[in-house]
């Protein structure tokens, strides 16, 4: 394991058993509307909106959207990509409805040359737990773009640690986060977001609720 492997995984690495099974209340229901002002139907409706019958999504969690979601297609083919195998485990169990496929990688690093011909890619609240700046997490969209169809779209959302205004529990969940490693996004930003959709997208979208960035981006 690289370095950068080394301390990406100490971000993914809190999702054990215990966090996991209350993942979706304590982060996406009570964290989502307190400290980050941004609902989890928000993010739904991102969901909706823009995956494929073919989708990719990376950084599962517990699957909570793509377990609500409305898939085009009632048998969409469906691959989960997680650097934590706990994560990889529940979600597939949630969605073993669509029998999905499961793959245990980085995506600081290249990805398997498998996955490709996605029409859609999900990348919801990866980006802020990945060490670094904005502008050396650029490397995330570099290394999936391969895995998208010609005419595919990437979406997705991150919690931003700039220029945006934190509540006071943002603030204390964000220090303690990023001082655990749990979160690496003390420095980022909208304009570094952009810039990194402009360079590897042909059109691209943002959309800011409370601290949250979601950002869309098409082959």
């Amino acid at each position: 394991m690289t370095t950068t492997q080394t301390e990406s995984a100490a971000g993914a690495a809190v999702y054990n058993k215990a966090v996991l099974g209350i993942y979706d209340f304590y982060v996406l229901q009570f964290s989502n509307l307190f400290a980050w002002r941004c609902s989890a139907k928000h993010i739904l409706d991102f969901y909706n909106e823009y995956i494929s019958p073919t989708h990719l999504d990376v950084g599962v969690g517990t699957g909570y959207f793509l377990d609500r979601c409305r898939f085009p297609s009632p048998t969409p083919k469906l691959a989960l990509l997680d650097l934590n195998p706990n994560s990889l485990k529940v979600t597939a169990e949630r969605l073993k409805r669509y029998q999905p496929s499961t793959h245990l990688a980085d995506i600081l690093q290249p990805m398997p040359p498998t996955l490709t011909g996605f029409k859609s890619i999900g990348l919801n609240y990866v980006l802020h737990c990945l060490p670094g700046t904005m502008q050396s997490k650029g490397i995330v969209f570099e290394r999936l773009k391969p895995c998208l169809a010609p005419d595919g779209v990437l979406f997705g959302s991150t919690i931003l640690g700039q220029g945006v205004d934190h509540t006071p529990l943002g603030k204390i969940l964000m220090n303690t986060y990023n001082n655990k490693g749990i979160f690496g996004n003390r420095s980022d930003t909208l304009s570094d977001l952009e810039a990194h959709l402009k360079k590897h997208f042909r059109n691209y979208m943002l959309d800011v609720e409370g601290c949250v960035a979601c950002f869309v981006g098409w082959m």
